[in-house]
């Protein structure tokens, strides 16, 4: 290992490693450090295409996407070896290298993790060989003691690394210390000695009420708190794993658009520009009564879903199906993406037991085949002539991904509605009325289409990473930030 490297470790999920992670990586690589991000492995269905290996597309999670971004770094595979996608409670999809590897989604998790690490490990060294600074994010607890033996994410990484490693704990959830000693308690002798600092992330009030916990905290564990970060939920990164802030964003006499928050959502990070935008008022629905408490929403959003015909099901269950049937009927917005696209349309048909078979919506006269091979692109969105409530995107280009099974074709006998396509004829969209659905993600995360549909651009994220390495700069001791890059430092 040549490069230095620094951990973000949380002492619960949620905790706020990856937007800390995201704010290192710009913060050092404002130092003038090449900088690369690392997490050996995520679980997340939120995922982008990136370069693989040989010159191949792969997947990795949109966390390490972002931190990439904001190190200033092209992203790549390498940066997230192993990314495991939840299709139901009790399985995921096990991608490798930014590929699918079925044979290791049947594997029991104890003897799975250890053929994983080999392909992690040789990822963290092939990136600490050509960087000055890695800064690794963790996942969960690195001290869950029934897991210890088997978790390579956490602290087998960050030994591998030799990584100063930061603990951050969530203060608005109550009993932060009692989260970061009883974290550090439970750590092996060794693994403690990594740790360099606490993070109290979220913190509402008056700081002066903290005295003399951190002080204590020092003296029980030898570990100084580095920094206390006030609430911010104004960043402008999205959450990575769900649906974790369902505070209404915007204005109450904005657009409103009510995206479906089913069980399985996936890639719900290319809506943040939505939720950054004046004048727009998002809301995450769940049911049928949350949706009605909006009013008549403007725009309903049927988004991605890693397992299309249970979240269809779901959908159908809480009641949903009959009110967005009805929105559309008076001429409402609706927009389905990939999944919800699949949805939109009128069968699922699964020959290979990949997804599911189910019967649609109805509102797209398409039937949707699922294949075993998955299709990764990067794209770009060609909007020909377009009508009703989406004719403001007609002529635009946009840039995009995609990432499914799927394959859509028009359903036997139907008239054909109008079709979007990519440049390279493939037909990866289509429109019936206010109706729309198509592949692309990342579609609001161009700014010719947000200029097309509400006149105005979101934050751009160039401006979101300097924001990020702006407050955690402002809110850690002065000088702490480079001691820790310097691993050769006393804790």
């Amino acid at each position: 290992m040549t490069a230095r490297a620094v951990t973000v470790l949380g002492t619960t999920s949620g905790a706020g490693k990856s937007w800390l992670a995201t704010a290192l990586c710009r913060w050092y690589a404002r130092q003038g450090l090449k900088v690369a991000p690392f997490k050996a492995q995520n679980m997340s269905n939120n995922a982008r295409v990136v370069p693989g290996p040989n010159g191949a597309l792969g997947e990795i999670g949109s966390a390490q996407y972002f931190q990439a971004l904001a190190a200033r770094r092209v992203p790549e595979v390498r940066m997230n070896p192993v990314l495991l996608k939840p299709e139901r409670d009790t399985h995921s999809q096990v991608v490798v290298m930014g590929e699918v590897r079925a044979e290791l989604g049947a594997v029991p998790w104890r003897e799975r993790s250890e053929a994983l690490w080999p392909f992690a490990r040789e990822a963290l060294r092939s990136l600490a060989a050509e960087n000055d600074l890695l800064v690794i994010e963790g996942a969960g607890s690195p001290a869950e003691i029934n897991l210890h033996a088997n978790d390579f994410v956490n602290m087998r990484t960050a030994r591998e690394a030799d990584a100063a490693c930061l603990l951050v704990t969530d203060i608005d959830r109550g009993g932060a210390f009692a989260h970061l000693y009883g974290t550090h308690q439970l750590l092996p002798e060794d693994e403690r000695r990594l740790l360099r600092g606490f993070v109290l992330n979220r913190f509402r009030g008056d700081a002066s009420l903290l005295a003399p916990g951190p002080q204590q905290l020092q003296g029980l564990t030898g570990v100084p708190t580095l920094a206390v970060l006030p609430m911010w939920r104004g960043h402008g990164l999205p959450e990575e794993d769900g649906v974790l802030d369902d505070t209404p964003t915007g204005p109450a006499g904005g657009t409103r658009i009510a995206v479906v928050a089913y069980p399985r959502i996936s890639n719900l990070d290319e809506f943040q520009p939505l939720r950054n935008l004046p004048g727009v008022r998002l809301q995450w629905v769940r049911n049928a009564a949350e949706l009605a408490a909006m009013g008549n929403a403007d725009w309903i959003v049927l988004p991605g879903s890693k397992h299309t015909s249970g979240d269809l099901a779901w959908l159908r269950a809480q009641g949903l199906e009959a009110p967005i049937r009805a929105h559309a009927a008076r001429g409402g917005r609706v927009l389905g993406v990939c999944g919800g696209l699949q949805m939109l349309g009128e069968a699922l048909i699964d020959p290979h037991g990949v997804d599911g078979d189910a019967v649609g919506l109805g509102l797209l006269p398409l039937v949707t085949r699922f294949e075993p091979r998955k299709v990764l692109s990067a794209t770009t969105v060609r909007f020909a002539s377009l009508q009703a409530g989406w004719s403001a995107l007609s002529g635009v280009h946009a840039e995009g991904y995609e990432i499914r099974h799927g394959r859509t074709e028009l359903a036997p006998g139907a008239s054909a509605p109008s079709a979007l396509f990519n440049l390279q004829g493939e037909a990866i969209g289509w429109q019936h009325g206010n109706v729309l659905g198509l592949y692309a993600h990342g579609l609001f995360e161009s700014p010719a289409v947000m200029r097309a549909l509400f006149g105005a651009g979101a934050r751009p994220l160039e401006a979101v990473f300097d924001g990020l390495a702006d407050f955690i700069d402002t809110h850690f001791e002065p000088g702490a930030l480079m001691r820790l890059a310097d691993v050769s430092a006393s804790p």
